[in-house]
Formats: structure tokens, sequence, C-alpha cells
């Protein structure tokens, strides 16, 4: 595909402590901080003036799905103007909980783990031509994906059955239990292949990805989403690596995770074994030859590819020095394994859990990696400003753009409307309703007419 729309899904773990006697169940405290968003929405289920949606997921998740995103950069933005958004609501909670009189801290984190070991995901989405086979797109994927957390990794302290910690590349690694099928919870498959575009079914269908881990740093998102949309790209040129479909993904994604070098050997469908770096090294030269026959097409395509070469590069050598403000489980290692060693502590020991969980507090003002970021400690990709405008303002080049003006518009001219992905609709006697079925366009008359009527009928209200 010439453009691709990229999505990111995002739910957020959510936990609070109170002073005194009085507690709070995790319904409370969700019920706190969607009170705004249900005086305004009428729903815990909402679309945002910047296209984006945010609701209540099941278990009590906020959860931030970013508006269509054509470029890296816009994706970026938009996953941070996420944190930004659901940091937010925890703050509003807390002072209206203080007006209730009672006394608590609001913590929201971007992790994929709680202490009981319940699992909630980071989701990618990636459009794909309805022509696409995804039966062998899913094929040849799989073992990019398992190999994908030596790079991508949020990275982790497991523990055993004797409770001694180790450190693993991977939050999701132990909780997939299939390559690709149409489940989402019951099995949680790598790839979930249900049908779902949001977009002309007759053109495009939707790739999702749901065995990656939430990442913190700006640099490992644009990896993760880079890299898979790169072999992606040279996937639908015709290019293929050699065979290596791998004999049970289940039993290499555990494997995998658990070795730092990426020297685990993963058993191949075709016979042998291969270590995982291997695999994903010919991933990444499946995708550099791609680009270096067609040329960079996307902003950040070189950045991309330098970032991957440059994390294999430090596995193959034993030496992650190279990317150690760049990629997450590189930065949490070391702050972890420093903070046990300072402290005399073993990693099974709570508070290097503890620690663990600052890393992914969202919260700017605790947060150890979002503090670390704001003190330029950590690389970057977009600016503040490019965060601060895009919690407002919709992808300029997407469909985005229509949904997040028509948003704007029917709140600022109180008319009570409906939106979904693909439809805009005006909740008036005649029930105006648009569909915009293509996700790249970014300008459509119908709109216009539908915004030209929501204005006039705000203005003849304020007459």
């Amino acid at each position: 595909m010439d453009r691709r729309i990229y999505g990111i899904e995002t739910e957020y773990g959510l936990t609070c402590t109170v002073e005194g006697k009085r507690r709070l169940t995790p319904d409370e405290v969700a019920r706190y901080m969607f009170r705004g968003i249900v005086a305004w929405g009428r729903s815990s289920n909402v679309f945002l003036g910047n296209g984006a949606r945010l609701y209540l997921d099941v278990g009590n998740h906020p959860e931030y799905a970013t508006a269509e995103c054509d470029t890296l950069v816009d994706l970026l933005a938009q996953d941070r103007a996420g944190e930004s958004i659901v940091q937010g609501l925890a703050d509003e909670a807390r002072t209206r909980m203080a007006e209730d009189g009672i006394d608590a801290a609001v913590y929201v984190f971007k992790n994929n783990l709680d202490s009981a070991g319940t699992s909630y995901g980071c989701h990618e989405n990636y459009l794909v031509a309805r022509s696409t086979d995804l039966d062998q797109l899913s094929d040849a994927l799989l073992p990019f994906l398992v190999t994908r957390q030596l790079v991508c990794g949020a990275g982790h302290v497991l523990l055993d059955a004797k409770g001694v910690g180790t450190y693993v590349l991977s939050q999701r690694a132990d909780v997939m239990w299939e390559g690709a099928s149409s489940a989402t919870t019951r099995s949680r498959p790598m790839i979930n292949t249900r049908d779902e575009p949001h977009a002309d079914a007759d053109r495009f269908r939707r790739l999702h990805v749901i065995v990656g881990d939430s990442n913190v740093c700006e640099t490992t998102t644009m990896l993760k989403v880079g890299s898979t949309d790169l072999v992606l790209r040279a996937l639908e040129a015709g290019r293929r690596p050699d065979d290596l479909t791998l004999a049970n993904p289940m039993t290499a994604i555990r494997a995998a995770s658990r070795d730092l070098l990426g020297a685990a050997d993963v058993a191949l469908a075709r016979g042998g074994r291969a270590r995982a770096r291997d695999v994903q090294r010919a991933y990444f030269e499946l995708a550099a030859a791609h680009l270096a026959a067609e040329g960079p097409t996307r902003p950040l395509d070189a950045e991309v590819l330098d970032l991957w070469d440059r994390t294999l590069t430090g596995l193959e050598a034993g030496d992650m020095s190279g990317v150690d403000t760049e990629i997450d489980w590189v930065v949490k290692h070391r702050l972890l394994t420093r903070f046990a060693e300072r402290q005399g502590l073993e990693l099974a020991d709570p508070r290097v859990a503890q620690m663990e969980l600052n890393v992914h507090d969202i919260d700017p003002r605790r947060g150890v990696l979002a503090r670390m970021r704001d003190k330029g400690l950590l690389a970057t990709v977009v600016t503040d400003e490019q965060v601060a405008r895009a919690r407002t303002t919709a992808p300029a080049t997407t469909r985005a753009h229509l949904r997040g003006t028509f948003v704007d518009a029917a709140r600022r001219h109180g008319r009570d409307y409906t939106v979904d992905w693909s439809h805009l609709r005006l909740d008036d006697q005649v029930g105006r309703t648009v569909l915009c079925k293509d996700p790249f366009a970014a300008a459509d008359p119908r709109v216009d007419d539908l915004l030209a009527s929501v204005r006039r009928a705000g203005d003849a209200a304020d007459r």
C-alpha cells in the first residue's frame, strides 16, 4: 500500500490508595474518573475532538484508541496524547474524591500485568488491502512477531513457582495461546483475524496484532509499529524470507522472552532450530532489501531501520549500551538491576516490583520513565508541542479529521450526535447520517454539508 493507516489501542492499569478506613472498589474509582466524560458524552464510551476513542473497557480498564494515523509521527503524538488525557481523568477523579471527603491517590499504569497476573493489552492495527490473503500474511508474520519482543519488549520481572525473580523481555509473551484466530480473550492469539475493517469492506481489511507490550519509550513504539509496517510492505511486494515457520509459536515466544541476548533456540516447522535473534535479523534483512530497492517512502523509515539494526547488533554483541535510552526493556533492565544492587535486593523483592510499577506510572510527577523523558534522559521523537496539539486536534490527512471536526462542532453548538469509526450522525428529527468508508479521506463534501447544518442550527439557537 502506498499509504497505510495505523492505530494503537492501549488498556491502562488502574489502582487507588485511600487514607483511613474508606475503601473504593475498582468500579467506584472508574466512575470517579469517567464522571466528566459521562456528563457530556452520556456514556463512558466516546469519541474525542482529536478523533480518538476513549472508553472504559471490561475490568475497569481505561482504554484509549488513537485516531487513524498515516504517519508514525502522528501516531506517536496521538499515543502520548492518550497518556496525558487518561492522566487528566485520574487527576479529576482525585479532585472529586476530595470533594466527597476521600483522601485518595489514583495511579494509572501503561503496562500489561496486574499484581494478580491478569493481563490487559496493547493492540496494533494496520490497514491492508482486501485482496491480501490474511491467512498467508499471518503465517509469514508470526516468526517476526514472536521474536519482535527482542527489540520491542517492555521487560518484566517474572516470578517462578518458588518465588525466584527472573528478568524477561516481555509482559505479554506468557499469556499468548494461539498464533492467529478470531478470538480475543478466550484463547488470546497473537493476531486476531476477526473481519472488522472499520472501512470499505470491499477494499480493506484490518490486521489486528495483539501480541505486543505497551511501550513507554516513544522510540520503542516507533520501532514496534515501524518495523511491522516495513515487513508488511516487503511481504505485500512479494518478498519472503527463508522458511522460518515455527514448530510451536507459543513455546517459541516464551523461550525467546527468557533470553536477554536473543540466543534462545526455537524449533522450526521444517526441522532444525534457529536462534531468536537470527529469525528477527532475517526479517530486518528482508525489510532492508525492500527499502533499498524501493527507497524510503514514509517519514521515519530510515530512523526505524537504523534503530532496528542497532538493537539487533547490540544483541549479537552482548552489549545493549548503544540503545539504553531508546528501547524499553533495556532502559527498564538497567533501572531495576541498579536499584536492586544499590539496595542489596533480589529481583523477587516487593520493593523491586514497586519500582517496576513506577516505571509504568504515566503521571509525569511520579513515573520514573516519564520524569526521565521530561529531563531529556530518554530519546524522543515528537515534541511536547506536537503532543499538546494531538490532545485536541485530529491528524489532518485521514478520516479522523472529519470525525474530530464534527465532534467539536456538535459539542460547541449543543447538538445531539452519534459517531463511530465510520459514521457521523446528527440525532435530530431528520436523522442525517454520513458514512465515511475511506479512512484516507480527510475531506468530504457531505461532511461539509453536515457541519454547515450544525452551525446553522447553532446560530439560530443563539439568536
